[in-house]
């Protein structure tokens, strides 16, 4: 972590004279810090940062509620917003069945009686039942909205929260675009279905449930016939269709996560991509994922082309036979115009539904496909779990203390080793050491990000730059350091010189710990690069 910002300054080198703090601010470089301009913005918005943590956000860095996250738990978890939201479902679904009633009711005892009365008060409960059928729907969609709304926002909050508790391996494992699709597609997909999907489910079940008592009441014989004509088709139908769809929707999800991985690799990696000439690659790369996404969704396109059609056709069917046996009851006075007419509008009301729910088990398959990708997620415990008794961090005051610290990005394959160091409050150290010997694992591990940072970590801060830029560099880091307790991981020896103290990793742990004069005498693993470092260039023979 590099940190910005407050005073500067503050090495002692080994080698060389130990230069004060008065010393370096006589160099005649300018103050690097915050421009007077922008010093009152920058206090007032540390006034309002926390001096340690936040008291206002809950966090349990240990406990987690796993892979347990579903559809059910998301709503009832939200008793106010789902009653709400059922009643008003209640109420918009029995009023938008009473229509064909009202209009039995004006044929039979008001056009065939020629009672204008009857006819008068029939069409106005019809006015009155679609006014009050659209306030239904506008407190439907309020509640619903809102009851959508707060179970995404705690999923969200809850994802966010478990990959925060996840080691490094998790992330070195996980491409990064897979975890965005669980925070964005994944749970817009849900949202979607808890916003509108949830209502229209309950609407178009509750309807079905409605008709059809209508119908047995309006002529139990019709009413079975029709049923028998439908249920069995439309159940054998619907099974095959849940059973390709979980195909389907499942390798959709997949496909649109590695989609997401490819493109986020390539936008992060695009300046090395055209330094090694790679576009035409990637584009033919990312075509065969996109292909992919798309053969996922061809493959749900044609299994809605077949249940959907299919569906409907088994509807007309089963009209087509109601039209001819109710027309029969009609003509033999067993069943009156007004109720043929209503069990008509009923019928059609009973299959608006079934094409209904077609679209909305689409829609449903897509979002449990999701939280099947979720709770996969939130079911990957952290590989270093947290201890319940691990102390708090108090506010930091600058000093470091690893006391037989064992670390690995990868189990059984170790970078640290019982490593203990203790770095003094206002200490500067360097790091150095080969390449994959653990420096910049030490300093990953007191990084803090703070408003006034008391602890600065460096990882090779000059190691791309040329000569005279990291002389600039170096000078300007003795003022960044002054008063801080700073680490600075370095294979540039003129960057470890310039420390309080050097400590040498190699082997898992720290073999050598002093000044730089220290370890020059004492003719260690230190002494050895400081010497091979320090070495005059011999031209080859063939040039002198």
């Amino acid at each position: 972590m590099s940190v910005f910002g407050g005073g500067f300054g503050g090495f002692s080198a080994g080698g060389r004279a130990s230069v004060g703090a008065a010393g370096r601010k006589g160099n005649g470089l300018p103050f690097a810090g915050i421009p007077a301009e922008l010093a009152a913005g920058v206090a007032a918005l540390e006034s309002r940062e926390p001096d340690h943590g936040d008291p206002g956000v809950s966090y349990d860095p240990v406990g987690d509620a796993g892979g347990r996250v579903s559809l059910g738990r998301l709503l009832i978890g939200r008793p106010g917003y789902l009653l709400a939201a059922v009643l008003a479902v209640v109420v918009e679904t029995v009023l938008l069945q009473a229509g064909p009633y009202l209009v039995q009711i004006g044929i039979d005892h008001g056009i065939a009686v020629g009672d204008l009365r009857v006819l008068i008060l029939a069409t106005a409960a019809f006015a009155v039942a679609v006014v009050c059928t659209g306030l239904a729907t506008a407190i439907r969609m309020r509640q619903i909205g809102r009851l959508a709304a707060s179970a995404t926002r705690d999923l969200r909050i809850r994802i966010f929260a478990h990959l925060q508790r996840q080691s490094l391996d998790y992330y070195t494992a996980e491409k990064a675009g897979v975890t965005m699709t669980r925070m964005t597609s994944d749970v817009e997909s849900l949202q979607n279905l808890l916003q509108d999907g949830f209502a229209q489910l309950l609407i178009q079940a509750l309807t079905m449930v409605v008709v059809t008592g209508v119908l047995v009441h309006y002529n139990p014989e019709l009413a079975l016939i029709t049923l028998a004509l439908v249920v069995p088709p439309l159940a054998a139908a619907s099974l095959w269709f849940r059973r390709a769809a979980d195909r389907g929707y499942n390798r959709e999800r997949d496909t649109i996560a590695a989609m997401f991985a490819d493109l986020s690799e390539s936008l992060n990696g695009v300046r090395v991509v055209t330094a090694h000439n790679r576009q035409e690659r990637n584009v033919v790369a990312h075509r065969e994922v996109v292909g992919d996404y798309r053969d996922a969704n061809d493959w749900t396109g044609r299994i809605n082309a077949v249940y959907g059609p299919g569906t409907s056709v088994i509807g007309l069917i089963a009209m087509a036979v109601m039209l001819l046996i109710g027309g029969r009851m009609v003509l033999r006075g067993t069943l009156t115009i007004g109720e043929l007419t209503a069990f008509v509008l009923y019928i059609n009301a009973f299959f608006q539904p079934v094409q209904q729910l077609v679209q909305l088990y689409t829609q449903y398959q897509q979002a449990r496909a999701a939280v099947g990708k979720i709770r996969g997620l939130l079911g990957t415990p952290p590989s270093v779990a947290e201890r319940r008794s691990a102390t708090a961090l108090p506010p930091v005051r600058g000093e470091i203390v690893l006391d037989d610290v064992s670390f690995a990005y990868l189990p059984g394959r170790p970078v640290l080793a019982h490593v203990s160091l203790t770095v003094r409050a206002g200490e500067t150290v360097a790091c150095v050491g080969p390449t994959g010997a653990g420096k910049s694992t030490i300093a990953k591990l007191a990084r803090a990000f703070l408003a006034e940072p008391r602890v600065v970590v460096l990882d090779e801060a000059t190691s791309s730059l040329d000569l005279r830029s990291e002389l600039r560099v170096e000078t300007a880091l003795d003022r960044l350091l002054e008063g801080r307790t700073a680490i600075l991981v370095a294979h540039r020896l003129s960057t470890a010189m310039r420390a309080d103290r050097i400590i040498v990793v190699d082997d898992h742990g720290i073999i050598e710990s002093g000044t730089h004069a220290s370890l020059v005498a004492a003719g260690g693993r230190y002494a050895t690069m400081y010497a091979t470092w320090a070495a005059p260039v011999v031209p080859p023979a063939a040039d002198r």
